[in-house]
């Protein structure tokens, strides 16, 4: 839960979205169960924009985490400097697919906790031991309704990427 909401935090457009009703056709394919008073869902992706500067453009695309979805991200995560996975406390096990997704192809990720009324509290480290994140990987308690928050998401992934970059070009070196 979240991604729409945190997409439009911080967009400086309107956020283009694909939210549909959930229907009685959704079920078993959408499980709404652990989330009360969930209506809608995204069908597709959720897009929106933050121009850095004059020649630097940021491109938010809020995606739905099933597998199902994956020859989407294939396609967006190409040029991508890195990705945030945001985690509902409700439905921790819907973040397992994301976070093999960019282990996967090596993309530097964070994870980012989405805190807000009526979800469970826990602690960075029972997250991370929950879900078996990597040390390398940070994790962020966030509130995706708010700016602030979300652009603290935002800085994270750019910086872990900058980061993952230049680990990486340090160890070429000496290899």
């Amino acid at each position: 839960m979240g991604k729409t909401t945190l997409v439009g935090a911080v967009s400086e457009i309107e956020p283009l979205t694909t939210e549909a009703v959930m229907t009685v056709a959704g079920a078993g394919i959408d499980d709404a169960s652990k989330v009360p008073g969930k209506e809608s869902t995204t069908v597709a992706m959720d897009f929106g924009r933050i121009t850095m500067a004059d020649d630097l453009i940021l491109y938010l695309f809020g995606t739905p985490g099933q597998t199902r979805f994956w020859f989407m991200w294939d396609e967006l995560i190409r040029g991508a400097v890195g990705a945030a996975v945001l985690v509902d406390t409700r439905r921790l096990t819907d973040a397992f697919a994301p976070l093999d997704y960019f282990e996967n192809r090596h993309l530097p990720y964070l994870v980012a906790v989405n805190c807000f009324d009526d979800a469970p509290r826990y602690e960075p480290d029972e997250v991370r031991e929950a879900l078996a994140i990597p040390a390398r990987v940070p994790l962020l308690m966030c509130d995706a309704r708010h700016r602030e928050s979300v652009k603290a998401v935002l800085i994270g992934v750019v910086e872990h990427a900058m980061a993952t970059l230049v680990a990486e070009h340090e160890a070429a070196a000496v290899g």
